[in-house]
């Protein structure tokens, strides 16, 4: 038999066994979503080692280019990247293009402040 903390919790009426239809949640609208570039990696505050994986990934699905795309702090980071991946994993990396950029960011209390931004791209060399 139900108790009443039952009943409210099934959505039982008077404790007779007769559940009701909860109402239905109204469905979200769908995002409207942009499609990327898969052979796109983006820099962000994890380790190294991780943007190095993502790129020998985008590499290894058959890309002839990798994009790193990063900003602020994390430029540092993706010039590592591609120094760790041409040291290491593959010797016959070229850096095709280097693009340097500014970005202006409206940060709390509506002051604007400008952050530096860096796209590298990087492809394997032509084998002859």
């Amino acid at each position: 038999m139900y108790n009443l903390t039952h009943c409210l919790v099934l959505g039982i009426e008077g404790g007779n066994n007769v559940a009701e239809e909860k109402p239905k949640q109204p469905e979200r609208p769908e995002r409207a979503t942009t499609p990327r570039e898969t052979n796109v990696v983006f820099i962000g505050v994890k380790p190294v080692m991780n943007y190095v994986t993502a790129c020998l990934t985008v590499f290894n699905t058959g890309e002839k280019e990798v994009i790193l795309k990063a900003r602020g702090n994390s430029i540092s980071r993706a010039v590592d990247t591609v120094e760790v991946l041409r040291r290491g994993f593959i010797k016959d990396l070229v850096v095709k293009e280097i693009k340097l950029g500014t970005e202006e960011m409206t940060r709390e209390g509506d002051r604007k402040s400008n952050v530096s931004t860096i796209e590298i791209t990087v492809t394997k060399k032509e084998s002859e």
